[in-house]
């Protein structure tokens, strides 16, 4: 059996056209040479994949079948030719991105959605480590690209571009002690647990938002929520993550007597300075740099 492109397009473009005609004009080619290609094709696979019994060509149960696959062979053969083209042009073949899940999760869809309207060749691998443990995989090369809350004391080897800011919220469970009072005190908060975010390490940056004597660490916010609802501690966590979590009814927001706002964290993305992007990256890179962060929606709060 010796199959070819020729031989494949022949055959799309008569079954999509309707005769032989027609897909000799579609393809630019003479009718003869369609004809030709289409009938050495059922002879290489030993299948008929028209009847010519009438005025125009019909497919057959098996034309039919093997339609889907030529169809499945002919897009395949365009992505390799678009990967093929995009590697010649300086556009990276894979690339690893470092989320840390303060970054809200529907903006990163609208920017990947793009990305991958622009870059269809190129293998992206998403990581969700939290605070420094996104900048060490940017150090250490496990990712070309990172977001992160700011960290305080940044590697000399990483560069970064602040990206705004994401609030905070302090979260309970309706039951929780916390949201029977009208005003909760620092120190209120001190005598409860408190379910906090970690890293894989012990760092100084995992204790920014530690109020409590007693706390959980967790490495996920959205796991926190849920840890939260079971009125397990309360939590400092990102307002998307609280607004979106499928617990998000059964929480409340307790009002604090020292700070009227949510609690603020920078967001900045990180790279290596030693290791240059390509297209994809860089494109992906200035992107991130001019995309706003969504603003929080009005929340429930306990009523005391």
């Amino acid at each position: 059996m010796s199959l070819s492109l020729e031989q494949l397009q022949a055959f799309v473009a008569a079954a999509e056209t309707g005769s032989f005609s027609a897909a000799a004009r579609r393809l630019g080619k003479a009718q003869s040479v369609v004809s030709t290609a289409v009938s050495n094709l059922e002879i290489d696979l030993d299948n008929a994949l028209f009847d010519r019994g009438g005025r125009y060509p019909t497919l057959t149960p098996a034309g039919e079948r093997l339609l889907v696959e030529a169809r499945v062979i002919l897009e395949r053969c365009e992505h390799f030719r678009g990967v093929a083209k995009s590697l010649g042009e300086g556009v990276e073949s894979r690339l690893v991105l470092a989320v840390d899940e303060l970054y809200p999760e529907e903006t990163l869809g609208v920017l990947l959605e793009e990305f991958s309207h622009r870059f269809p060749a190129v293998e992206l691998e998403l990581l969700f480590p939290v605070m420094e443990d996104v900048s060490r995989l940017v150090l250490e090369g496990g990712a070309d690209l990172g977001l992160m809350w700011r960290q305080e004391v940044l590697p000399p080897a990483l560069a970064f571009r602040g990206l705004g800011w994401v609030p905070m919220q302090i979260i309970c469970a309706p039951d929780h002690p916390l949201a029977a009072q009208q005003r909760v005190g620092w120190e209120e908060l001190k005598r409860h647990r408190q379910l906090m975010v970690a890293v894989r390490s012990d760092s100084e940056e995992k204790m920014r938002l530690r109020v409590a004597a007693e706390v959980w660490w967790v490495e996920s916010h959205w796991v926190i929520v849920e840890l939260v609802k079971r009125e397990l501690g309360w939590a400092f966590v990102p307002w998307h993550v609280a607004a979106n979590s499928p617990a998000a009814a059964q929480l409340v927001s307790p009002e604090l007597d020292f700070d009227d706002q949510d609690w603020p964290v920078a967001m900045e993305l990180v790279w290596h300075k030693q290791r240059p992007l390509g297209k994809a990256g860089a494109w992906l890179q200035e992107r991130v740099s001019h995309q706003p962060l969504p603003q929080p929606a009005p929340r429930r709060r306990s009523s005391g």
